[in-house]
């Protein structure tokens, strides 16, 4: 079973509205710290050169960034802007990873300037980046997509229908020819499923990339340093799952490891996670209020957040949990859609959702929102992101990004042109 508490009383919130009012996003440092120390221990007590690489896209926030890098996490960067977040939070050389696809000729660039760990995602990407570079780095990494031979999960799809990775074939040759043509440092990555809670497929994941690492080892001559296992572990959204077992996980990992790699002899190579979503997701709360009730086929529950501060509901149907703040013990004798202001119908937090009567202004606080939350917003209607706010171990309260503005909105548009233009 997992706990769905929220880190403030209805005072503290109510307080805390007048200063910043609703929707935004807070996350609770200290919780995230100690995660991180569970997340990072299970597996380097197995694997001594384990590192964790956040999945920056899951919460692009430098604040968030300088707190993981203080508990010595590395950052998963996917994109140029990603690159300057990580830098600018004092992660840099090779405790970035930078893992993209159709990725332009300046970020390699960027990325190879500072130092990150470059993990193609084709093997045609070899000559670009090379053409890029002028020659290819030192150390460089690969991405595998298994096809058939790994199931997906329902939240990324089948390999063999993913754009991501080199088939099997294109892998030995993709190592073969970094080799000849220059590098001398190389790595294994994967990345096959999303929001996955069975603890075994990372272990059978596992198994399926020290296979691979002993055939290229067997084939090219080339013995990989380090295998990234990717990301994909999932968190209890629902309050009948169970979380991650990482301790299972790692012992898993670490028997395979020894029945693979060590009778191989290519012990030691370093394991890596690239998680965002266990790190900072059930650390994270988007909060808002109701500001409208309408009562016709269904009971509606008008928010003001929208789809465009949380998308992953209406997106893939996602559950995420919502209490009401103040009335945690009352009872679940309502049944209500909790919806936004946005123009589309799939502008729902909760459907059909069992909870407490809801009067306007009460708390409607949605939990499980610190990954893939305010990263994934948009602008669609005019709609203006959430700011978000962080809990100090102190209990201060600090704002980390401040909500946007019509200023903002508009900061890409030139209206004194508009003035001068003739339709």
């Amino acid at each position: 079973m997992s706990d769905k508490t929220f880190p403030l009383k209805l005072p503290e919130l109510t307080a805390l509205s007048a200063q910043y009012p609703t929707p935004f996003y807070l996350y609770d440092e200290k919780a995230i710290r100690d995660h991180a120390k569970r997340f990072v221990g299970a597996f380097k007590s197995r694997f001594p050169s384990f590192r964790e690489y956040f999945a920056v896209k899951a919460c692009p926030n430098p604040f968030i960034l300088k707190i993981l890098a203080s508990e010595g996490l590395g950052a998963d960067c996917s994109s140029l802007p990603e690159l300057i977040l990580a830098q600018k939070a004092g992660i840099t050389g090779e405790n970035v990873m930078f893992t993209s696809n159709e990725t332009p000729e300046k970020e390699y660039v960027y990325a190879n300037l500072m130092s990150a760990i470059i993990n193609l995602d084709d093997i045609s990407h070899i000559d670009y980046l090379e053409q890029a570079l002028g020659t290819l780095p030192e150390l460089i990494c690969f991405r595998y997509n298994p096809g058939p031979l790994k199931d997906g999960n329902a939240l990324i799809g089948k390999p063999e229908e993913a754009k991501y990775g080199l088939t099997r074939d294109q892998i030995i040759e993709a190592y073969a020819q970094a080799a000849k043509r220059g590098s001398k440092r190389f790595g294994l990555h994967t990345m096959v499923a999303s929001n996955e809670l069975n603890p075994d497929y990372f272990i059978e994941t596992a198994e399926l990339l020290f296979t691979l690492a002993v055939e290229i080892k067997q084939k090219t001559g080339v013995a990989v340093e380090f295998i990234n296992m990717g990301g994909g572990i999932g968190i209890p959204y629902r309050p009948d799952q169970k979380a991650m077992d990482y301790d299972y996980v790692a012992n898993g990992m670490r028997a395979a490891y020894d029945k693979i790699m060590v009778s191989a002899g290519l012990d030691p190579v370093a394991i890596f996670f690239e998680c965002g979503r266990p790190i900072t997701g059930p650390y994270g709360w988007l909060v808002t209020r109701a500001i409208h009730e309408k009562h016709i086929w269904r009971d509606y529950i008008g928010v003001d957040a929208s789809m465009a501060d949380l998308m992953r509901p209406g997106m893939y149907g996602a559950y995420h949990h919502v209490s009401v703040l103040g009335k945690e013990n009352a009872p679940a004798d309502q049944v209500y859609d909790v919806v936004g202001s946005l123009c589309e119908n799939c502008d729902k937090f909760a459907v059909q959702r069992s909870l407490p009567r809801i009067e306007k202004g009460d708390f409607v606080v949605i939990h499980d929102a610190g990954a893939h939350g305010r990263a994934m917003g948009f602008n669609y209607n005019a709609k203006l992101r959430a700011g978000e706010l962080l809990l100090r171990p102190d209990g201060k309260i600090v704002e980390i990004r401040r909500k946007e503005t019509e200023d903002d909105y508009f900061a890409t548009l030139d209206f004194t042109a508009l003035g001068r233009f003739v339709p």
